[in-house]
């Protein structure tokens, strides 16, 4: 299977129930809402499914993008599309492995935009919001995407929520830094 991202792009989404790719009126809102702020961004896209957010920031100018995601046949599959939008000067990584454990190793990298689609059901929200606070810019914005029935709390740790948008069973939770 495939979806289309920005400039009617097709990329490859892994097969089976594995993943759950963002939908396309979601991404469309997401990049809508912030498409003033990705040209020259770092992206990180934590557990990227299929890819296809990191994908339609490196479409739409994004300087660097990182990804984490458990699966390795998803990981390659992740790399192989990113691979297939971005221009030499784009930097693209795929890392492998549990977000949990792997944020902490990112440092010192700094991030201006971070996307976040655990699967709904996991544990995974606070101990990952909790882990961003060291890899953001100032003006850092976090979009965590959960169950409409299962919201995320106002406040995160070091996190605040800044905004928050409902897409059918989706809600999207954006974060900044506290003050």
């Amino acid at each position: 299977m495939s979806i289309r991202i920005k400039g009617d792009r097709a990329i490859k989404t892994p097969t089976g129930l594995s993943t759950r790719p963002t939908p396309s009126k979601v991404r469309a809102a997401v990049f809508n809402i912030l498409q003033s702020r990705i040209y020259g961004a770092n992206w990180l896209d934590i557990c990227a499914g299929s890819g296809a957010m990191g994908a339609e920031a490196l479409v739409r100018g994004a300087n660097r993008v990182v990804g984490i995601e458990l699966s390795a046949i998803t990981c390659r599959i992740i790399k192989e599309n990113w691979q297939k939008v971005a221009n030499s000067e784009q930097i693209v990584q795929v890392i492998k492995g549990d977000a949990v454990k792997i944020l902490p190793k990112l440092q010192p990298q700094f991030f201006d935009l971070v996307y976040f689609d655990p699967p709904y059901q996991s544990d995974l929200y606070q101990p990952v919001l909790k882990a961003l606070s060291p890899l953001l810019t100032d003006d850092a914005i976090v979009i965590a995407e959960c169950d409409r029935l299962r919201p995320l709390p106002d406040v995160m740790d070091s996190l605040v929520c800044s905004d928050r948008r409902q897409y059918g069973q989706t809600t999207l939770t954006f974060y900044k830094l506290s003050s």
